[in-house]
Parts: structure tokens; C-alpha cells; sequence
């Protein structure tokens, strides 16, 4: 419990440093921090914390933009009020429109002196009597469209731009978190009309038990490794990161490190991270987590020899390779949120190395939460993770479209640090940001066939016991 809750305070300190940064303009921090903890107070006394930061997040989100919509529609209003002839004219209360919301400082002064101008035309000549205009027809009431997504595309959806973009066609997606092996073999999909976790193998087991052909893929991401540069120095020392304009980390050196046990203290003038302890990347939970399933099948590709597994001999020979990676590392949590968070907030001690998606560490740049001394690499070789939505009926299908087609939700996805069907917007990205990624994925092996990575997980979790 006091692991969870150190890490739940620091994610929640994170959210509020972006959400100061985000709302700059519009609310001081003291604002935004006492909307933070008012949120965070509705769910004292909830047993299961994950998601708790996420659920803030979102709460306050809403809150922020919805009082700053009211302030802005105050002063339209204000505006055109003035404006309706053969009314009787009051100039409205200046001190309501000069509000403390200071994005509609311009707007409040602005207004006031229409207001003022309109007052003394319509004093001066009142217009001939008019027959009220028609009401405009009511906007037609959004399709609420509810899902279950990986953990890593829930800032996507949060986002205020993605959400007006989703609006403009119509669509309002509710979106849960969830580890995508969670998604795929223990929550109830039932209630939800898609389900969008992070890798083709997880959507084609709850494709099978839905009975749904249809799929979508709108974007995906390489697996790649966050690290710190004396770390990356430091392995580049024994062959395992290879340093360059791209660095990269090789897997099979890797592998000998860890099936000889080594540990940091052991590698020749290790000054940067001399520490007790062996040398792991940090990973999310194999039992629960697709990103730990793709670090599964690229390291089974080079325990077998630069060969995908195949067959129950294949995947018998490679077992023990594959849980001497998990074994140790202690407690995993189940979606790579929690280890990238960790990376982000508490530097090199706990988490020198950690295993995520590109996309992650590409979103952390734009957000500016990148630190002089962080660095990516990748794995050699690697693996694809293609986020694939799964609908289940008319409703998810409209929304699997959209995300698959619409340029400006494809141009936010690739802000998100997403590779989208169109590979000049996230070059793009990318480029402006200084982001050192692959331009091209050359190193990029295929994944086992769903059955057989299925039988490594099991073949891992039985490690765990």
C-alpha cells in the first residue's frame, strides 16, 4: 500500500504540473490545484487506486473547460442582447463580463464597448418593429460511443482537441482503461460497444469470442526502451547499446547479461549506477499487460535463434530465458503507465531501464516532461505493436472509421506520438520536437501467432509460482 500510494501522489503531481501548463492562460495555479484536490476527494475510500489519477484527470478536465465555455458564452450573450431591437436596453454588468478568467479579459472588454456603442444607436433610432427571426434547429445530440482502451491511448482520448474533432462528426467517446491482456481475457465487454487494446493478438482472441470480423488499425507504435544517458554509456561499454543518431540496444547481449545473473556493480568502472542489483529492463505485468507480451515476442525471436517460435519444442526450449526477464523484477504493475510514470518522476534509481511504446516517450517531448539526461533506444530487433479498435456494433464501427480516416484526428494521433497511416505527420512531430526516432523501422521482426505467444505467457506466468 505505501508503494501504491507514493505512486499515486506522484502521478497525481505530474497531472497537476500538466494541467497548471495546459490552463496557463486561463486559471491561476491556485485555481486549477484546488479543482485537482476537490476531484481527488470523491474518491476517498476507493479500494483499487490505478486508475484513480486518470479518473482526476478527466474530472477536472471537464470541470476547467466546461467554466470556461460559461464564461465566454456570457459575454455572447451579453453582446447580442444588446443587439435585439424593439427591447428595452440595459447595459449589462460590466463586473460579470470583466471576469477572472483571464483568456476572456479581451473578450469582456471588447464586448463592453459594443455594448456601450449599441446603446447610443439604438437610443437614437429605434429600428421598425420586425417579426421575431426562427429559431435555429437544434444541433443534433452527439452518439455516446463507450469503450475499453489501453492504458497509454487515454490521454488521446482526454484530449480537448480530439474530443472536438470527435464532436464535429458527431461521435462522444467514453473510454476506460485497461491492461490490453485485461481487456482481452477478464473484463466484461458486454456493456461496451468497442474495445481498442494495443496489439493485433490481443484483438483477434476478443474478435473470437465476440464472433466480430471487423477491425480497425489507425495507428501503432514500435516497442522501444527509456533510459538515462550514463546508463546508455554504460552499456555501451559491454556491446549492449550501440550508440548512434538512433541508439540501440542488443537483445541478445542482453540476454547473456541476464542469463549470468549480472548485476550492475559488476561491470568494469561502473561509477554511473553501481548498485546491487541485476541488470533487468522494467516491464508491466506479462499476465495482464500487452506491452510485456511484445517484449515476450521479440526476446523469444532471439532466443530461438533469429527464428519466431513455433511448435510446443520451440517454445519449451525458450521458456526459461523468457521468465528469468520477469522473475526478477519484483512487483510489475499492468499497464505501462505506471513504469513510464515512475521513469519520468523518480530518475535512475528505481527504473534505469524500462520498456514501453515509442509512442509514450515521443508524447512525454510534446508535453515537455523529457529531463536533459533522458534517452531512447531500441531494441535490436523489434516489434510492432498495431492498436487495433474492435467493434461491436454500428456505433463502434462509426468510430473505428473515424479514427482510421479523418485527416485531423489522424494529425492528433501522431501529436500524441502515434505512427499514423500518413508517416509525414508524425515525421513531422517528431522533427519540431527534436525527438531522435527511427525514421525508418528496418530492425522489426514478426510477432508468434496468437496461440503460440498465448502458450509463452502461460509458460511465463507458471514462473511466477
Amino acid at each position: 500500500m505505501v508503494i501504491a500510494t507514493v505512486r499515486e501522489e506522484q502521478a497525481i503531481r505530474q497531472m497537476t504540473e500538466r494541467l497548471v501548463e495546459n490552463y496557463t492562460e486561463t486559471y491561476s495555479a491556485e485555481h486549477i490545484e484546488s479543482t485537482v484536490g476537490a476531484a481527488r476527494r470523491k474518491f476517498e475510500g476507493r479500494p483499487v487506486r490505478q486508475f484513480i489519477p486518470i479518473l482526476v484527470e478527466r474530472r477536472v478536465r471537464r470541470e476547467l473547460e466546461k467554466a470556461a465555455e460559461a464564461e465566454a458564452e456570457a459575454a455572447t450573450v451579453a453582446v447580442e442582447k444588446a443587439a435585439e431591437p424593439n427591447t428595452t436596453f440595459t447595459l449589462p454588468d460590466l463586473r460579470q463580463l470583466w471576469s477572472a478568467n483571464k483568456r476572456y479579459v479581451p473578450l469582456a472588454a471588447a464586448a463592453a464597448v459594443v455594448v456601450v456603442v449599441l446603446a447610443v444607436v439604438f437610443a437614437v433610432r429605434q429600428p421598425v418593429s420586425q417579426p421575431p427571426a426562427a429559431a435555429p434547429a437544434p444541433a443534433a445530440a452527439a452518439t455516446v460511443v463507450r469503450g475499453v482502451v489501453g492504458s497509454e491511448k487515454m490521454a488521446f482520448f482526454q484530449d480537448p482537441k480530439v474530443i472536438e474533432a470527435l464532436a464535429r462528426n458527431g461521435v462522444r467517446a467514453e473510454v476506460e482503461a485497461a491492461g490490453s491482456r485485461q481487456i482481452a481475457t477478464s473484463i466484461d465487454l458486454a456493456k461496451y460497444d468497442f474495445a481498442f487494446p494495443s496489439s493485433e493478438q490481443a484483438a483477434e482472441r476478443i474478435q473470437r469470442q465476440r464472433n466480430v470480423t471487423v477491425k480497425y488499425t489507425p495507428f501503432s507504435s514500435p516497442m522501444a526502451i527509456a533510459t538515462f544517458k550514463p546508463i546508455a554509456d554504460l552499456l555501451g561499454g559491454t556491446g549492449v547499446v550501440r550508440q548512434g543518431p538512433v541508439s540501440t540496444l542488443d537483445l541478445r547481449r542482453y540476454l547473456d547479461l541476464v542469463r549470468n545473473g549480472t548485476r550492475w556493480d559488476e561491470l568494469p568502472g561502473n561509477t554511473a549506477y553501481p548498485v546491487r542489483k541485476n541488470i533487468l529492463i522494467s516491464t508491466t505485468d506479462p499476465r495482464s499487460s500487452n506491452s510485456a507480451a511484445m517484449y515476450v515476442a521479440a526476446a523469444s525471436y532471439v532466443a530461438n535463434g533469429n527464428t519466431v517460435v513455433q511448435g510446443q519444442t520451440a517454445e519449451q526450449a525458450v521458456s526459461p530465458a523468457l521468465a528469468r526477464l520477469f522473475v526478477g523484477q519484483g512487483y510489475t504493475e499492468n499497464t505501462t503507465e505506471g513504469p513510464f510514470n515512475n521513469y519520468l518522476a523518480t530518475g535512475v534509481g528505481p527504473t534505469p531501464i524500462v520498456w514501453i511504446y515509442e509512442a509514450q516517450y515521443v508524447e512525454a517531448t510534446v508535453r515537455g516532461q523529457i529531463k536533459p539526461d533522458m534517452t531512447l533506444l531500441y531494441p535490436s530487433p523489434t516489434v510492432l505493436s498495431r492498436h487495433t479498435l474492435v467493434p461491436f456494433g454500428a456505433t463502434g464501427d462509426r468510430l473505428g472509421r473515424l479514427l482510421s480516416t479523418d485527416p485531423e484526428l489522424q494529425r492528433l494521433a501522431a501529436e500524441h506520438g502515434f505512427r499514423t497511416n500518413g508517416a509525414a505527420q508524425f515525421a513531422k512531430v517528431a522533427a519540431e520536437r527534436n525527438v531522435p526516432v527511427a525514421a525508418d523501422l528496418i530492425d522489426v521482426v514478426a510477432t508468434p501467432t496468437y496461440d503460440t505467444l498465448e502458450h509463452l505467457l502461460d509458460g511465463v506466468t507458471k514462473s511466477y509460482n
